[in-house]
């Protein structure tokens, strides 16, 4: 072998090559500019026989070596070359035969078609870029075309690498602690009596024991009792229930409450709105087109009331992915399962896409995404692009489920002007006969409409004709008039006749307008009196192919629909009826027993909104990059209960909220902390600041305005879906007024209300399963200059001195009916002096005596409502 580097600039200016005479391979970098001596060297070279089994010329040799292997080394090796150890795309291009049969996208090269060599289209950035960003010189995209239409004359030897696989080691992958199925295990026996009632306190107490920890004391009565009725119901408890339960003697009087408020209609609001949160429940489509979404309410109230009625968890995952293919349960309407599909239509949309099948793959894309973490935890959309990087979940896994919803047809509603991409909505109605009559009237509207606008589209024509022809007659009479003021009559006559005709023009034109706004209007709005909601229905079934880098023009194989790999026996499930889109099977699969997550990531989100932290403290991501859980044997044996309890979430809540674990006080332990100052352990209850919605909610209740009933539909739904931010409807517009519970409020996406936003409300864009938790000025100020603070704490001030009862008695209810519980002696005298001074600064700025004294007083109430202890739950 001869290699020369570095070689001269009297033989390549500016460059390098190297030469190996066993395989006649030639490359060079930097593409050098030849001297004659190269281009004498480089013609000695291409003489010396082949051995590439090609019966190859010199000038095609020499094509090849001083126009095309110096492009490929410069621009393509370091990403498809064996010697940079990347063949991305499955795509080797340092052979004749890898440049050849090409990657996971097709061949690259076919020689003498350049329609069929992907290497051109992609050089061109048509199909895919290659390379990625710039584009090519011209020159040397004709230098390759030229070659292709030659034969592509290789004088390149070698074996192509390998097309990609997948490097994942799924087997290996199935020993993850989360692939794991839950394991049924007998709580451990502990030393203390009082903590061996129950299995979850068992577990906790080992724990702490083996760390060398105590628990800290039970929280007192007014404390928990705060707890359990925020934890349930999402509200304090009022004064008189308060005083009710305190009287009340009976040993089982918690048990009692606790069942309760589980039954109470407000649960349903409490922790429907959990899962709104993960579910990104919106009124409005967000992103770069913000239509609204008339109809999404539907979904927010099959929420609340799956929550309330105690629907089996496993039931409400399948109706949320497939709805519309189960049979209604005993007592079910019969549309309520379709609605619950609303959860895959209510996502964010690129409405302004103009591609339809990049549109499509981002929805697709999207849902993957909301199933797959809001059941699993799993990032499954990491493999859209490419092999997940962490977890076992390979590109064909993600094209596997994209198959299924890419054969699902999303209802999501017209978006009207201004939106590429519209659907129908779903009909949700419940009788069949009048529903058919009123769509048939409702295509005879259409009809009807469109045959008058094409009349007068015709009207419009002929009459642009009649004023073209008076035109070019006046034009003409004009032109053949020598004398002045000859035929001044006719002239005029003309004149008036164009204006007349100009006139009746401009009339149709503004019908012809008319009209079609009002056909427009009448296809976007559907038939008036049809129920309709958002949700999904079985499209035209097809199996995806993967697509490269996510690039809907770089098509490589296509997988058959199926689910994740790593949580099958062996190779991946695939669905059984091909005839459908498969998403009553991928529902049925995660909630069966052979899938191990389920069950596991659902207790999580139940630990979490109890204790502040869940088991696994990262509750949307159980794979490798998310944490481990602090209570492995607790949360599995939570999961099979679970189960066992027929997926009820009011039982699980039941047994959790009973346990010691969760009656524990918030109290500091200073050698509790010094080993575990996370409490990771459970040595006492974690502190956390109050939900958006708890604090609003709150401040209702005790001013007395909080109204618990449930509004018709939403706010939103008196607008049209052609209707959104911008498009005659503000922001402001939704932040509005009304005393009824937040989880209410319209929630549209960028113009969420502000008393909702300055508190962490959850992004309605995106998943969120764990809130993010702030402490920023602004909401210091809010309490502070807010109106709807001040109107509320005037109101709370007039309820109170309506009693009639001295100042510190007012005090007192202020008290209990904001933080709930009574003030200290202390307390009570500091409030005393605070309502005196502010009083006398009033009066002293000619106040009325009885008006400074209510000011006073609501100032107080609003010095509550701004303290710590009214914002955090203990």
């Amino acid at each position: 072998m001869i290699n020369v580097d570095a070689c001269p600039g009297s033989i390549w200016d500016k460059g390098c090559v190297a030469f190996e005479t066993d395989d006649m391979s030639i490359f060079l970098s930097n593409l050098p500019r030849l001297s004659w001596c190269g281009f004498f060297l480089a013609g000695m070279l291409v003489l010396l026989p082949s051995t590439r089994g090609e019966d190859l010329k010199p000038g095609q040799v020499k094509f090849f070596e001083t126009k095309i292997r110096p492009a490929l080394v410069k621009h393509c090796y370091q990403c498809h070359s064996a010697d940079s150890g990347k063949t991305k795309g499955g795509f080797s291009l340092d052979t004749r035969e890898g440049i050849r049969r090409g990657g996971d996208s097709g061949h690259g090269v076919v020689p003498g078609d350049l329609e069929g060599s992907l290497i051109i289209s992609a050089m061109k950035h048509e199909s895919f870029e290659m390379p990625p960003g710039k584009q090519l010189p011209a020159s040397v995209i004709r230098n390759f075309e030229a070659w292709v239409k030659m034969g592509a004359p290789d004088p390149r030897g070698g074996k192509a690498k390998a097309q990609r696989k997948s490097s994942i080691d799924f087997e290996q992958g199935r020993d993850f602690w989360a692939f794991q199925k839950p394991r049924t295990v007998d709580p451990p026996k502990v030393k203390d009596q009082r903590w061996n009632r129950s299995g979850i306190d068992r577990f906790v107490k080992t724990k702490l024991e083996e760390a060398g920890l105590k628990p800290v004391a039970k929280a007192d009565e007014e404390r928990l009792l705060r707890r359990d009725y925020i934890n349930l119901v999402g509200i304090p408890p009022t004064e008189a229930q308060v005083q009710s339960y305190l009287a009340d003697q009976s040993p089982k009087k918690r048990e009692k409450l606790i069942d309760r408020l589980l039954a109470s209609p407000q649960f349903g609001e409490r922790w429907g709105r959990h899962w709104l949160d993960v579910a990104r429940f919106a009124e409005s489509n967000g992103r770069e087109r913000n239509f609204l979404f008339p109809h999404a309410w539907r979904y927010r109230n099959y929420v609340i009331d799956s929550f309330n009625n105690d629907k089996p968890f496993s039931r409400f995952v399948q109706e949320q992915i497939a709805g519309d293919q189960l049979a209604p349960m005993k007592d079910q309407d019969a549309v309520e399962a379709k609605v619950g599909t609303g959860f895959l239509a209510i996502g964010p949309k690129l409405l302004n896409e103009r591609s339809k099948e990049v549109f499509a793959m981002d929805m697709v894309d999207e849902q993957i995404d909301v199933i797959c973490r809001s059941t699993m935890a799993m990032t499954v959309a990491c493999a859209r692009c490419h092999d997940h990087k962490f977890d076992p979940i390979s590109t064909d896994d993600y094209y596997a489920l994209a198959g299924i919803l890419r054969s699902t047809q999303t209802l999501f509603g017209r978006g009207g002007g201004g939106s590429r991409q519209a659907t129908p909505l779903m009909s949700i109605s419940d009788d069949p006969t009048r529903e058919k009559q009123v769509k048939q009237e409702h295509a005879q509207k259409i009809k009807k409409l469109t045959a008058s606008l094409n009349e007068i589209k015709k009207q419009v024509a002929n009459r642009n004709k009649a004023v073209a022809a008076a035109n070019n007659a006046a034009k003409n009479k004009k032109a053949g008039n020598s004398k002045a003021n000859e035929n001044k009559g006719q002239a005029k006559a003309d004149r008036t006749k164009a204006k007349e005709n100009a006139k009746k023009l401009a009339d149709l034109r503004r019908r012809q307008r008319l009209l079609q706004q009002q056909l427009n209007q009448l296809r976007q709005s559907g038939p008036e009196g049809v129920e309709s909601a958002m949700g999904v229905s079985d499209g035209p079934c097809v199996d995806c192919n993967v697509l490269i880098r996510g690039e809907v023009t770089a098509k490589g194989k296509k997988v058959p629909r199926g689910f994740l790999t790593v949580l099958g026996e062996q190779e991946r499930e695939e669905i059984v009826d091909r005839e459908k889109s498969g998403r009553l099977e991928f529902a049925n699969w995660l909630v069966s027993s052979d899938n191990p997550l389920t069950a596991r990531v659902t207790v999580n989100r139940i630990w979490r909104h109890l204790f502040g932290e869940g088991i696994v403290r990262t509750v949307d991501n159980f794979g490798e990059s998310g944490e481990r859980p602090t209570h492995p044997r607790l949360l599995d044996f939570l999961a099979v209960r679970l189960v066992e309890n027929g997926w009820s979430f009011k039982k699980m809540i039941r047994e959790i909220m009973l346990s010691e674990t969760y009656q524990l006080g918030g109290d500091y332990d200073p050698s509790n902390y010094t080993a575990d100052p996370d409490n990771r352990l459970l040595w006492r209850m974690n502190s956390r600041r109050l939900d958006a919605e708890v604090l609003r909610d709150s401040i209702l209740l005790s001013a007395g305005e909080l109204d618990l009933t449930r509004p018709e539909s939403s706010v939103v739904a008196k607008y049209k879906s052609t209707q959104g931010i911008g498009r005659g409807v503000t922001e402001d517009a939704f932040d509005i007024e009304m005393t009824q519970r937040s989880v209410y409020l319209p929630v549209v996406r960028n113009a969420v209300p502000e008393a909702l936003r300055v508190f962490d409300f959850a992004e309605p864009s995106i998943l969120i399963g764990d809130r993010m938790v702030t402490t920023v000025p602004t909401q210091a100020l809010f309490m502070m200059n807010s109106s709807f603070v001040i109107e509320q704490s005037k109101k709370l001030a007039e309820r109170l001195s309506r009693a009639g009862e001295p100042r510190s008695e007012q005090i007192v209810a202020a008290y209990q009916s904001v933080i709930t519980r009574s003030p200290s002696a202390d307390e009570l005298k500091r409030g005393a002096r605070f309502v005196e001074s502010t009083r006398q600064k009033l009066i002293d700025k000619n106040t009325k005596e009885a008006e400074a004294e209510q000011l006073a007083l609501a100032a107080f109430c609003q010095a509550l409502y701004a303290s710590g202890e009214f914002r955090i739950l203990n």
